[in-house]
């Protein structure tokens, strides 16, 4: 997955200053009048030294993970060569043992930030959580390369070393993708909206423009560290995987240096309870009262039934503000849920994006590659994403817009949706002419040691699959978060987010039903079948949600 779902967004959109928080304002500064807060220019603040700190936290993991999962599909899938320029491997385990891996991998590294949001929230803090997941994250990068030096792999313990590896990885990833967005936002205190003069002229510094631009940096260093695997891919192909797994985890390290050397830079808030925990206790309670009154009383609304409060008909002060409070949380709740809809179609989606770093990289070892690794490709995705975010942020929204032309939300994931399946249309085509050229034809037969294991078609015919997959994450991804996010009450803005990064374990968990079809010359009908289910998905989608 790329960059643009991996912010954990924090539960408001700029933070208020507590005791363990330093104010960035001043009993001096002059707040704005309303005439002033429209016609003046509102920009961003100066982003604290913190928070380049946590940006720089983020670009190293970014580069690590990005960059020791692009080799994964072929350091498993092929055997080690037995001659330069033939195509690189370790494991020789095979395409579905590869997919099988790699999906798996992604389902736990998408399932775990939820714990880890849990643990920082409950018991914690962020802080302490991201930096005992950065100890697990490189405890598991030092497994891996330990594992696929030589000297391991003549000893049997390449595989088991990367189970292991991969597990200790997806959990220390848990525990750094829930709370590194939100711990950098944190780190903002202005809570008001200041004139100040600049260069001039005077000016509004506008915390949520700031908070804005720091998640905009953000982002941009995950997409940047995202073009790691162009330099790891290259390494596997023409040295070892062993250095390809050592770059990452030597860049690792930065992210673990500026958690450790700048700790006492960083605010750091105490855990307050975890949303989802109460928000699944409410959840529990309202089946559990269901049941029990379903036969007395009839709610429009199931978690309704979790304001029933059977034990006490009386209520002194306390108990009537706590019930109060709990009353508010269900109808927060109830306005969260429905705003998540959208995301129960986002499984579909996930399992054709899923395919970019695994049956499309062993697609591209069938094909003509020249001097470049098969698994380079894959790095289109994050290049055509930042090239084209830009473009469409600043060129066509604000031209439809010119236009009255209206494209919300709805519209956008449902092209999201037709995007991924022009894509795997896409890679349907590419498969089939796979087949139908030389000289391993359908690949009914595995080609000998010595033969030529790749067909006579140039790896270039992919490029348009991998250009139609940004495209639709720009407005799947993207505009999904934003219709959750703006249709959700400011207090679940983290259940949210918990939700949207769940379907993508739930699109991986349901990616193995097509393991037994992830081998020729069966391909061909998995990429049609999921061009076609992502098609009339985008289809049902719009259709119940055009009117909102």
């Amino acid at each position: 997955m790329s960059g643009i779902e991996e912010i954990e967004f924090s539960s408001k959109p700029f933070n208020e200053p507590n005791a363990a928080t330093e104010s960035t304002e001043d009993i001096d500064e002059i707040e704005p009048t309303a005439e002033e807060l429209t016609r003046l220019k509102h920009v961003s603040d100066q982003i604290p030294l913190a928070a380049w700190l946590i940006i720089v936290c983020e670009f190293c993991e970014r580069f690590s993970f990005i960059g020791l999962t692009g080799p994964f599909q072929n350091y498993i899938e092929f055997p080690i060569p037995i001659s330069k320029g033939k195509q690189s491997g370790v494991l020789g385990r095979g395409h579905r043992t590869a997919t099988l891996l790699t999906t798996l991998f992604q389902f736990f590294c998408y399932l775990t930030p939820i714990f880890g949001a849990i643990l920082a929230d409950q018991f914690w803090g962020k802080y302490k959580t991201i930096f005992f997941g950065c100890v697990a994250y490189m405890i598991g990068l030092l497994v891996l390369v330990l594992s696929s030096i030589p000297p391991s792999i003549n000893a049997g313990l390449a595989f088991p070393g990367l189970i292991v590896a991969m597990l200790i990885i997806s959990f220390g990833t848990g525990g750094v993708k829930s709370n590194v967005s939100p711990l950098m936002a944190e780190q903002y205190t202005r809570t008001k909206p200041i004139v100040k003069e600049i260069r001039g002229e005077k000016k509004i510094v506008d915390p949520t423009v700031t908070v804005q631009s720091m998640f905009n940096w953000f982002y941009w260093s995950i997409n940047l560290g995202g073009l790691s695997a162009i330099i790891t891919t290259n390494i596997e192909k023409y040295h070892s995987f062993w250095l390809a797994y050592f770059l990452p985890m030597i860049i690792f390290t930065g992210s673990i240096a500026v958690l450790t050397f700048a700790r006492h830079r960083y605010i750091r808030k105490a855990p307050t309870g975890s949303l989802i925990i109460r928000a699944s206790r409410v959840i529990t309670r309202a089946i559990q009262m269901r049941r029990k009154l379903s036969k007395e009383v009839k709610y429009q609304h199931f978690l309704d039934y979790a304001k029933e409060n059977p034990l006490s008909s009386t209520h002194d002060d306390t108990e009537s503000v706590i019930e109060s409070n709990n009353r508010q949380f269900i109808e927060d709740l109830k306005q969260a849920l429905r705003a998540c809809r959208v995301f129960a179609f986002y499984p579909f989606y996930w399992i054709c994006y899923n395919q970019l770093g695994g049956n499309m990289v062993s697609q591209a070892a069938q094909m003509n590659v020249g001097p470049l690794p098969n698994d380079l490709l894959q790095n289109i995705d994050p290049i055509a994403l930042l090239i084209f975010i830009p473009i469409f942020d600043k060129l066509v929204y604000p031209t439809l817009r010119r236009l009255n032309i209206k494209f919300g939300s709805i519209s956008r994931i449902t092209c999201g949706f037709f995007c991924i399946s022009i894509a795997m249309a896409w890679t349907t085509l590419v498969q089939h002419l796979i087949y139908v050229s030389g000289p391993n034809f359908n690949y009914t037969t595995k080609p000998c040691p010595t033969c030529q294991t790749f067909n006579n078609i140039t790896v270039a015919w992919q490029i348009p699959s991998y250009f139609f997959i940004a495209i639709s994450e720009i407005f799947a991804s993207i505009a999904g978060i934003e219709y959750a996010f703006t249709h959700a009450p400011s207090s679940m803005k983290s259940v949210v987010m918990s939700f949207f990064l769940f379907t993508s374990a739930i699109g991986s968990a349901l990616s193995f039903a097509l393991l037994p079809i992830t081998v020729d010359p069966d391909l061909m009908w998995m990429y049609a079948s999921l061009s076609i289910v992502s098609f009339f998905v985008g289809i049902i989608f719009f259709l119940l949600f055009r009117t909102e």
